[in-house]
Protein backbone atom coordinates (compact mmCIF):
# COMPACT_ATOMS: atom_id res chain seq x y z
CA UNK A 1 0.00 0.00 0.00
CA UNK A 2 1.11 3.48 -0.96
CA UNK A 3 1.69 6.10 1.77
CA UNK A 4 -1.35 8.61 1.58
CA UNK A 5 1.09 11.42 1.81
CA UNK A 6 3.29 10.56 -0.83
CA UNK A 7 -0.27 9.49 -3.19
CA UNK A 8 -1.71 13.12 -1.92
CA UNK A 9 1.24 14.89 -3.42
CA UNK A 10 1.89 12.76 -6.52
CA UNK A 11 -2.06 13.59 -7.21
CA UNK A 12 -1.61 17.64 -6.79
CA UNK A 13 1.78 17.80 -8.16
CA UNK A 14 0.90 15.41 -11.20
CA UNK A 15 -2.34 15.75 -11.71
CA UNK A 16 -2.75 11.82 -11.66
CA UNK A 17 -1.66 8.39 -9.64
CA UNK A 18 -1.79 5.16 -10.57
CA UNK A 19 -2.80 2.14 -8.32
CA UNK A 20 -1.76 -0.94 -10.16
CA UNK A 21 -3.43 -4.44 -9.73
CA UNK A 22 -5.84 -2.72 -7.39
CA UNK A 23 -8.85 -4.52 -8.62
CA UNK A 24 -9.34 -7.82 -7.08
CA UNK A 25 -9.97 -11.07 -9.05
CA UNK A 26 -13.75 -11.07 -8.17
CA UNK A 27 -14.65 -7.33 -8.63
CA UNK A 28 -13.29 -7.65 -11.87
CA UNK A 29 -15.52 -9.99 -12.61
CA UNK A 30 -18.13 -7.71 -11.66
CA UNK A 31 -17.29 -5.34 -13.99
CA UNK A 32 -17.14 -7.75 -17.03
CA UNK A 33 -20.91 -8.39 -16.63
CA UNK A 34 -21.83 -5.32 -16.23
CA UNK A 35 -20.09 -3.92 -19.61
CA UNK A 36 -21.08 -7.39 -21.63
CA UNK A 37 -23.23 -5.26 -23.92
CA UNK A 38 -20.66 -2.51 -24.66
CA UNK A 39 -19.37 -2.40 -27.95
CA UNK A 40 -19.10 1.59 -28.36
CA UNK A 41 -17.02 4.65 -27.95
CA UNK A 42 -18.73 5.89 -25.09
CA UNK A 43 -21.62 4.21 -23.01
CA UNK A 44 -23.33 5.59 -19.71
CA UNK A 45 -23.70 2.72 -17.82
CA UNK A 46 -27.14 2.56 -15.46
CA UNK A 47 -27.29 0.74 -12.01
CA UNK A 48 -26.90 -2.82 -12.10
CA UNK A 49 -26.42 -5.58 -9.37
CA UNK A 50 -22.91 -6.24 -10.93
CA UNK A 51 -21.98 -2.59 -11.27
CA UNK A 52 -23.25 -1.55 -8.04
CA UNK A 53 -21.76 -4.38 -6.05
CA UNK A 54 -18.02 -3.64 -7.77
CA UNK A 55 -18.75 0.76 -7.41
CA UNK A 56 -19.18 -0.38 -3.75
CA UNK A 57 -17.29 1.34 -1.03
CA UNK A 58 -16.14 -1.92 0.37
CA UNK A 59 -14.96 -2.81 -3.02
CA UNK A 60 -11.33 -2.78 -4.08
CA UNK A 61 -12.29 0.23 -6.15
CA UNK A 62 -13.74 1.82 -3.73
CA UNK A 63 -10.58 1.46 -1.17
CA UNK A 64 -8.34 2.76 -3.69
CA UNK A 65 -10.46 6.15 -3.93
CA UNK A 66 -11.05 6.64 -0.43
CA UNK A 67 -6.63 7.23 -0.31
CA UNK A 68 -7.85 10.26 -2.21
CA UNK A 69 -10.83 11.08 -0.98
CA UNK A 70 -13.04 9.37 1.71
CA UNK A 71 -16.41 10.74 0.99
CA UNK A 72 -16.43 10.76 -3.08
CA UNK A 73 -19.20 8.49 -4.36
CA UNK A 74 -19.23 7.60 -8.29
CA UNK A 75 -21.65 10.11 -10.10
CA UNK A 76 -21.23 8.93 -13.51
CA UNK A 77 -19.79 5.64 -15.57
CA UNK A 78 -19.41 5.55 -18.69
CA UNK A 79 -17.55 2.54 -20.61
CA UNK A 80 -15.31 2.31 -24.08
CA UNK A 81 -14.23 -0.86 -25.73
CA UNK A 82 -11.69 0.45 -28.33
CA UNK A 83 -11.99 -3.17 -30.80
CA UNK A 84 -11.62 -3.78 -34.47
CA UNK A 85 -15.63 -3.35 -34.70
CA UNK A 86 -14.99 0.41 -32.69
CA UNK A 87 -12.08 2.18 -33.50
CA UNK A 88 -11.35 5.72 -32.37
CA UNK A 89 -8.96 8.62 -31.79
CA UNK A 90 -9.87 11.26 -30.17
CA UNK A 91 -7.72 15.22 -30.22
CA UNK A 92 -6.31 16.77 -27.09
CA UNK A 93 -8.86 18.21 -25.06
CA UNK A 94 -10.28 18.28 -21.43
CA UNK A 95 -13.81 16.31 -20.35
CA UNK A 96 -15.99 19.48 -18.88
CA UNK A 97 -19.58 17.35 -18.84
CA UNK A 98 -21.43 16.43 -16.13
CA UNK A 99 -24.59 13.96 -15.94
CA UNK A 100 -27.12 15.77 -13.94
CA UNK A 101 -31.15 14.17 -12.97
CA UNK A 102 -32.61 17.59 -14.72
CA UNK A 103 -31.96 20.52 -17.14
CA UNK A 104 -32.32 23.43 -15.03
CA UNK A 105 -31.50 27.16 -15.39
CA UNK A 106 -28.52 27.55 -12.84
CA UNK A 107 -25.73 29.81 -12.62
CA UNK A 108 -22.21 28.54 -14.31
CA UNK A 109 -24.42 25.68 -15.69
CA UNK A 110 -24.19 25.68 -19.25
CA UNK A 111 -23.62 23.79 -23.02
CA UNK A 112 -26.63 21.84 -22.20
CA UNK A 113 -26.89 18.63 -24.10
CA UNK A 114 -29.33 15.34 -23.81
CA UNK A 115 -27.39 12.09 -24.32
CA UNK A 116 -29.47 8.62 -24.21
CA UNK A 117 -31.83 10.38 -22.57
CA UNK A 118 -29.86 11.91 -19.35
CA UNK A 119 -29.18 15.88 -19.44
CA UNK A 120 -25.51 16.65 -19.76
CA UNK A 121 -24.16 20.15 -19.42
CA UNK A 122 -20.44 21.78 -18.42
CA UNK A 123 -20.43 23.02 -14.41
CA UNK A 124 -18.39 26.03 -13.01
CA UNK A 125 -14.66 25.27 -13.18
CA UNK A 126 -14.71 25.03 -8.84
CA UNK A 127 -17.32 21.75 -9.40
CA UNK A 128 -14.84 20.14 -11.83
CA UNK A 129 -11.48 21.07 -9.97
CA UNK A 130 -13.28 18.43 -6.57
CA UNK A 131 -13.81 15.65 -9.13
CA UNK A 132 -11.94 12.58 -9.72
CA UNK A 133 -11.94 11.39 -13.21
CA UNK A 134 -10.90 7.21 -12.51
CA UNK A 135 -10.25 4.88 -15.38
CA UNK A 136 -10.30 1.17 -14.46
CA UNK A 137 -8.81 -1.18 -16.64
CA UNK A 138 -10.70 -4.02 -17.92
CA UNK A 139 -7.36 -5.51 -20.73
CA UNK A 140 -4.07 -4.99 -21.26
CA UNK A 141 -3.45 -1.28 -22.86
CA UNK A 142 -0.30 0.08 -24.86
CA UNK A 143 0.31 2.12 -27.66
CA UNK A 144 -0.78 -0.80 -30.02
CA UNK A 145 -4.48 -0.65 -29.07
CA UNK A 146 -4.62 2.76 -28.50
CA UNK A 147 -3.93 3.87 -24.63
CA UNK A 148 -4.69 6.87 -23.73
CA UNK A 149 -2.09 9.95 -23.13
CA UNK A 150 -2.34 12.42 -20.75
CA UNK A 151 -0.02 15.71 -20.40
CA UNK A 152 1.02 15.52 -16.88
CA UNK A 153 0.33 18.26 -15.05
CA UNK A 154 -1.76 19.88 -17.80
CA UNK A 155 -4.69 20.02 -14.40
CA UNK A 156 -2.99 23.12 -13.22
CA UNK A 157 -3.78 25.59 -16.62
CA UNK A 158 -7.40 25.37 -15.55
CA UNK A 159 -9.64 25.50 -18.56
CA UNK A 160 -8.57 25.03 -22.04
CA UNK A 161 -10.60 26.13 -25.06
CA UNK A 162 -10.26 23.17 -27.78
CA UNK A 163 -8.44 25.90 -30.27
CA UNK A 164 -5.29 25.51 -27.63
CA UNK A 165 -6.07 22.35 -26.36
CA UNK A 166 -2.85 20.67 -28.15
CA UNK A 167 -0.52 23.51 -27.20
CA UNK A 168 -0.84 23.18 -23.99
CA UNK A 169 -0.49 19.40 -23.69
CA UNK A 170 2.56 19.85 -26.14
CA UNK A 171 3.97 22.08 -22.94
CA UNK A 172 3.44 19.50 -20.61
CA UNK A 173 5.21 16.13 -20.09
CA UNK A 174 3.58 13.36 -22.02
CA UNK A 175 2.67 9.99 -20.51
CA UNK A 176 1.01 6.91 -22.29
CA UNK A 177 -1.08 5.25 -20.24
CA UNK A 178 -0.53 1.56 -20.79
CA UNK A 179 -1.85 -0.42 -18.37
CA UNK A 180 -2.74 -4.24 -17.63
CA UNK A 181 -6.03 -5.40 -16.85
CA UNK A 182 -7.02 -4.30 -13.04
CA UNK A 183 -4.78 -1.24 -12.92
CA UNK A 184 -6.81 1.71 -11.56
CA UNK A 185 -5.68 5.69 -12.98
CA UNK A 186 -6.67 8.75 -11.04
CA UNK A 187 -6.92 11.96 -12.90
CA UNK A 188 -7.54 15.23 -11.95
CA UNK A 189 -11.00 16.32 -14.11
CA UNK A 190 -9.18 19.03 -15.94
CA UNK A 191 -6.25 16.98 -17.09
CA UNK A 192 -6.11 17.09 -20.82
CA UNK A 193 -6.22 13.80 -22.83
CA UNK A 194 -6.28 12.54 -25.94
CA UNK A 195 -5.72 8.57 -27.36
CA UNK A 196 -4.69 7.22 -31.01
CA UNK A 197 -6.86 4.37 -32.89
CA UNK A 198 -5.69 1.20 -32.21
CA UNK A 199 -3.48 -0.62 -34.84
CA UNK A 200 -3.87 -4.12 -33.92
CA UNK A 201 -7.19 -6.09 -33.60
CA UNK A 202 -8.24 -6.45 -29.67
CA UNK A 203 -10.46 -5.39 -27.54
CA UNK A 204 -9.39 -2.10 -24.74
CA UNK A 205 -12.35 -1.82 -22.56
CA UNK A 206 -11.81 0.42 -20.38
CA UNK A 207 -14.22 1.93 -17.33
CA UNK A 208 -14.35 5.65 -16.75
CA UNK A 209 -16.12 6.01 -13.24
CA UNK A 210 -16.68 10.17 -12.21
CA UNK A 211 -16.44 10.83 -8.66
CA UNK A 212 -17.40 13.79 -6.34
CA UNK A 213 -17.54 14.16 -2.37
CA UNK A 214 -20.58 17.08 -2.83
CA UNK A 215 -24.18 17.49 -3.42
CA UNK A 216 -24.72 20.16 -6.55
CA UNK A 217 -26.71 23.26 -6.21
CA UNK A 218 -30.64 22.46 -5.69
CA UNK A 219 -32.59 22.03 -8.02
CA UNK A 220 -29.40 20.71 -9.78
CA UNK A 221 -29.03 16.68 -8.61
CA UNK A 222 -26.61 14.07 -10.03
CA UNK A 223 -28.24 11.69 -12.36
CA UNK A 224 -29.32 8.35 -11.04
Amino acid sequence: MQNNLFIEDEFETHGRVWFRNAISPSDLALFDEATTETAKAGQRLGASRALDAALSRDSSLGNAIRQLDHKAEPVRVVAFNKSEKVNWGVPWHQDRVIAVNEKTDTAGYSNWTKKSGTWHCEPPQSVLEHMLFVRVHLDDTDRSNGAMEIAVGSHKGGIVSSAEAETAAKACPIEVCEAQRGDVLILKMLTLHSSKPAKVQSGRRVLRVDYASFQLPPPLSWAT
